[in-house]
Order: C-alpha cells, then sequence, then structure tokens
C-alpha cells in the first residue's frame, strides 16, 4: 500500500480541437464552474486540426480566476527550454500563480522533424529533458547570481539573464513509463503523470518503486513527487468494467488507487460537459470523503506541504487558521457563529426546541491530533459554505443574462439561455448530491460512535439526523424549481426562493453542528 498523503486534486484533460474554438474554451471554463481544480491540453504542435496549447493555456487562464492550467504535457522537441521557461514564467505571474509544467521527452518523431524538430532516441530523450529541467529551473531562479549555465549535449545555455521568476514554485510533471524516465522523475521532477490507457496491471506499483528508489538515492522523500494520473471511462447504469459504471463505481476505484497506488490527482479526459458535471461534483467529492476517512482510520502520512498548487476542492478547502487553529493546550477550533440572518419567510424547524450536550471541561487540555476532527469538521462546511454562495452567484448571472437578448443567443463564450439554465442546474444537482453525501457519512459513521461514546449526547445526534433528513426535503425542493425554471423563463423567483430557504436552513444547521460537535469529537478521541 503507497499513500503519500498528498490532498487530493481532480482535473479535466480537454482536446485542444481547433474546429469550434470557442467550445473548446468553453469547456475548459466549465471545469472550473462545477469545481475541478486542474484542466489540461495535449500538446501537438504538428497538428493542424488542434490549437496551440500555450496560446491556449493563456487564453483559458484570462477566462477563468480560479482553476489552474498546465500542458498535458508539453511537447518539448518543439519548445526549446530556455523560451519556454519564461512562457510558464509569464503565464503563472498574469494568472496568479495558477500554472503548472507537465514535460515529456517527445513521440511521433517524423511529424516532430517535419516541423524542424531533431529526432532522438529514447536515450537521448531523457538526456535532453533532464537538461532541459536543469535550464528551466536556473532561469526561473532569479535571485541567483551570475546568468544561466548549461553546457549539455541537447541544449547550451551560456550567459542568459535569469527571470522572471513565476508567481509560485511550478511544479513538472513529467510524463513517464520506462524506468530511465522514471528514474529521472525520481531525481529531480515534482509529479509522475502517466495515462492509465497505457499502462498493465502492476505498472503503477512499479513505477512507484522506481521513483521512490531514485528519490532517496537523491536524497529526496518520496513524497516529494505527486503521483497524477489521466483516465478515461464511461458513466453507465451498471458495471461493465474498468472505470465504465455508475459514479459509485467510479468513486470505489479512485479511492482503491489513491490509498492503494498513491496516486492523489485524477485528470479525466473527456470532452463531454456532463462528465465533468458528474466528475466534479458526484465522484470527486466522494473519493475525498472516502480517502480521508480511511486515513483517519490508520496512521495517516505525513503530508508534504504544496504550495505550487493549492486545491480548492467542492467539500472541503483549507482549514481558515483564524477559527480551527490546531495547536496543544486549549481547545482552539472555534465553531462558526449562527449570524441570524435568515433569507426566507419560510422556517423548516424551530430552533428554540434543539438540545445542548454536556458542557467542556474548562480544565481539559487537547493535543492536535485530538483536535484535527474538530478541524476537518470545520474544513468540510466551510466547503459546503462556499459552494452555497457559489450557487446564488449563478444565480444572479443567470439572472442578469435574461435581460440581455444578445447574449442570451451568443456563443458558449458568453453563454446562450440555455447552456446559463444548464450550467446553473447541473451545478445545483451536484452541489445537493455532495451535501447528501456528507450527512450520510456522518450518519452512519460519526453519530453511532458519539452515543456509543457519550450518551449524553444522544439527544443531540437524534436532533442533527432529524435536521438531514429535513435538509433532504429542502434540496429536493431545490430540483423541483429547478425543472420549473428550465421549462419556464418565469420561475427564476421560485429558484431564488427555495435556495434561499435552502440557505436558511444548512447555514443554521452547520453552525449547531459545530457548536454542539466540534469539541466532544476531540474528547471522545473519533476521528
Amino acid at each position: 500500500m503507497s499513500d503519500y498523503g498528498h490532498d487530493l486534486l481532480f482535473g479535466s484533460f480537454v482536446t485542444p480541437s481547433a474546429g469550434d474554438p470557442g467550445r473548446t474554451v468553453g469547456v475548459a471554463v466549465l471545469a472550473e464552474q462545477v469545481g475541478l481544480d486542474l484542466v489540461t491540453f495535449q500538446d501537438h504542435p504538428y497538428q493542424p486540426a488542434f490549437l496551440d496549447t500555450w496560446t491556449l493555456l493563456s487564453f483559458v487562464a484570462a477566462r477563468t480566476s480560479r482553476v489552474h492550467v498546465a500542458a498535458n504535457v508539453t511537447n518539448l522537441p518543439l519548445r526549446p527550454p530556455a523560451v519556454l521557461a519564461r512562457s510558464v514564467a509569464s503565464l503563472d505571474l498574469l494568472s496568479g500563480g495558477r500554472v503548472s509544467l507537465g514535460l515529456g521527452a517527445g513521440a511521433f518523431w517524423e511529424a516532430i522533424e517535419a516541423m524542424g524538430g531533431r529526432r532522438l532516441t529514447p536515450g537521448q530523450g531523457v538526456r535532453a529533458l533532464e537538461e532541459a529541467i536543469e535550464v528551466i529551473r536556473q532561469l526561473w531562479d532569479a535571485e541567483a547570481r551570475g546568468g544561466v549555465r548549461v553546457d549539455g549535449e541537447f541544449y547550451r545555455v551560456r550567459g542568459a539573464k535569469r527571470g522572471p521568476a513565476p508567481a509560485h514554485a511550478v511544479p513538472i510533471w513529467l510524463g513517464a513509463y520506462k524506468p530511465r524516465m522514471l528514474q529521472l522523475t525520481g531525481r529531480r521532477a515534482d509529479g509522475w503523470l502517466p495515462s492509465l490507457s497505457y499502462l498493465q496491471p502492476g505498472d503503477l506499483a512499479k513505477g512507484n518503486a522506481i521513483i521512490d528508489d531514485a528519490a532517496q538515492q537523491a536524497g529526496r522523500a518520496p513524497q516529494d513527487v505527486r503521483r497524477l494520473l489521466n483516465i478515461a471511462g464511461t458513466f453507465s447504469a451498471s458495471g461493465r468494467g474498468e472505470l465504465n459504471g455508475p459514479a459509485e463505481q467510479w468513486v470505489q476505484e479512485l479511492a482503491e488507487l489513491a490509498l492503494g497506488e498513491g496516486v492523489s490527482t485524477f485528470i479525466i479526459a473527456s470532452d463531454d460537459p456532463d462528465d465533468l458535471r458528474r466528475f466534479a461534483g458526484e465522484v470527486a467529492p466522494a473519493v475525498r470523503e472516502l480517502v480521508t476517512a480511511e486515513r483517519d482510520r490508520g496512521t495517516e502520512p505525513e503530508r508534504t506541504p504544496e504550495p505550487e498548487l493549492a486545491p480548492e476542492p467542492m467539500a472541503a478547502p483549507p482549514v481558515r487558521p483564524s477559527r480551527a487553529t490546531v495547536t496543544g493546550g486549549a481547545f482552539a477550533v472555534v465553531p462558526t457563529p449562527d449570524d441570524g440572518v435568515r433569507r426566507s419567510d419560510q422556517q423548516v424547524w424551530d430552533e428554540s426546541t434543539r438540545p445542548t450536550g454536556p458542557a467542556p471541561d474548562p480544565n481539559r487540555t487537547y493535543t492536535p491530533h485530538e483536535q484535527a476532527t474538530g478541524a476537518h469538521l470545520v474544513q468540510i462546511h466551510d466547503g459546503l459554505r462556499g459552494e452555497l454562495a457559489q450557487i446564488h452567484d449563478l444565480i444572479e448571472q443567470v439572472a442578469a443574462g435574461e435581460i440581455d437578448a444578445g447574449a442570451a443567443r451568443s456563443h458558449i463564450n458568453t453563454m446562450t439561455m440555455r447552456q446559463n439554465r444548464w450550467t446553473l442546474g447541473v451545478y445545483c444537482e451536484s452541489y445537493c448530491r455532495i451535501v447528501t453525501t456528507h450527512h450520510t457519512i456522518e450518519d452512519q459513521s460519526f453519530f453511532p460512535r458519539l452515543r456509543a461514546r457519550d450518551p449524553r449526547l444522544g439527544p443531540v445526534v437524534d436532533r442533527l439526523e432529524q435536521e438531514h433528513h429535513v435538509i433532504h426535503d429542502v434540496l429536493e425542493g431545490v430540483d423541483r424549481a429547478l425543472v420549473a425554471y428550465v421549462g419556464s423563463p418565469d420561475g427564476l423567483a421560485e429558484l431564488r426562493a427555495a435556495v434561499d430557504l435552502l440557505t436558511d436552513a444548512l447555514l443554521s444547521h452547520l453552525s449547531y453542528e459545530e457548536r454542539e460537535l466540534v469539541e466532544p469529537l476531540a474528547r471522545l478521541g473519533i476521528a
């Protein structure tokens, strides 16, 4: 079992088709809207049916604000490393630190030669790639003294001025399959990026072993290398093979790859908007929940800080230190207060009848490990709060689109009215599934253990379970309002009202749950 402890990331692998450039960009933008962390494009400069990858990456970075972008992977033989380094650093600066660098040694050599590139043997390709990495990293090191000097067999850079430095520590991921490339990955790279379709059974374990050994021989830790994986599959009603079945099957298979093979970034190769919606809304949150639960049950590997690609998952963004600072001593995880603001005139329960649990012992101290579970609960809740705010933003975007008839008929870049409704609808549906999945895990895992270890919490747990059922009914109301809205342009007010009611119920419930549970989770040692 190999779990390197990295935070899980989920991305898309979009075809850079030149036949309909607007749709290509639209699919990439949708990846951000549904909550994915990463958008990638293959890089084949000799393919006239494709847009130029680095031009496309720049355009997509300008059209988005959160999602990270990368070539998957850059065709090094046609991208001189010194120029590539400045392209990456420039885009990273312009995008606010949202660029990663996938690199490959090259393939399709006849096409490369036709474009003026040099054909290399496999061994030459590996040596050239290692020299290129050295060139790129020296150019990014703007604080070092003197010019860049690499006197290689394939790349000679003699005195080039350094800089600009990228906005963040741009990770270099290598597309590697053979032993020499895997060894180079362990020595020099920040990530391993193969495609599952090119691997045979056992290849992930073998590759991990080679990378780990090479990393250790180079004085690095195996955890220094993120394990990424391009995947492809089909969402279907029943299981028909690997990654060919319902979302629940995808969740189980990806969780096994994360826990057993160390994969921490899954990149789906699909241009189908519905695939991206299901991958982001149904698969990614559930995989995160399963992996977190398994890690909490065992001895979780030490997590490696990764400033190069800070994830923003739909259900679990980073803990805000001001409210959930996990330090030893007094209990430091601060529950989120209920501000009392209500958007709806309806009430789904009487908040004054909520029971309370036992008061905490003011003299007790808590270790960071004991406080971690409560902090994680706040993390998950913060993700739900953030996504709820995005739903409100989407509704306001749709409302603005209804007024602008010209924009309503424009291309996907500016979103047609039908596309606006569709995007809003699937986003809300995805969010509802995330909430339901989170509550199911609580009902089946956390709550029984809380009851068993402290019977005084029984009334609180009973009430929280009752509220979960109420919230489920409110979510069903959002679904009904969505159906009505798609069928009628006059349904926006009803949709707003349904989401307002969901907002009131969910925010109130989350605050109540944190108030009553963050300290007992630490006191009772429940992970």
